[in-house]
């Protein structure tokens, strides 16, 4: 048997009722009747997931010395495979940041011995930046720490809640993804 549900909670079993959103959504009835607030149940949660797997991450990876954005930087070197290097455009179009802001990234990574610059071979102007083996140590470990915390934020859903989650907010995100 299925819980009762309500409407005015987007449909959620009623005892999954009563978190934040809930309440923001219900302020915002209130106050705008005439408003379709709808949305806020979903995006509201997401916005409230997104600070939470933030806090997470930051922790994860605070425990290996590391800021999120030397993070994205490495792991995208690491996820590269052999030899781990990537041009600086590619790096830029896989961390979502301008080419002025990687090339700092790529200085201070540097400085710490975590990558290496390289000439392109095949263009003189371009650099090539390959993941040092301290650089691949340390995001190995790091994934490792951030995994098993993002286990656990996922523990109140079973495997087959997780695949559907996963299948939906692909969905959601693929046309942002698409125009990029």
């Amino acid at each position: 048997m299925t819980a009762p549900t309500s409407p005015a909670d987007g449909g959620a079993p009623a005892e999954a009722a009563g978190d934040e959103v809930d309440r923001i959504v219900a302020a915002w009835q209130r106050e705008q009747p005439h408003l379709d607030v709808t949305p806020l149940h979903v995006l509201s949660r997401v916005t409230r997931l997104a600070r939470h797997l933030d806090r997470a991450r930051s922790a994860a990876f605070a425990r290996h010395g590391l800021e999120l954005w030397e993070f994205d930087v490495l792991a995208a070197l690491r996820r590269s495979g052999e030899p781990y290097q990537l041009s600086a455009g590619q790096l830029v179009a896989q961390t979502l940041v301008a080419s002025g802001t990687m090339t700092n990234r790529i200085d201070r990574l540097e400085q710490r011995g975590l990558v290496r610059r390289l000439s392109d071979p095949s263009d003189g102007r371009a650099v090539i930046v390959r993941l040092a083996p301290t650089g691949q140590g340390l995001v190995d470990t790091a994934i490792a720490d951030l995994l098993e915390r993002e286990r656990v934020l996922l523990s109140g859903l079973d495997h087959a809640e997780q695949a559907t989650l996963a299948s939906l907010l692909r969905r959601l995100v693929a046309p942002f993804d698409s125009d990029e």
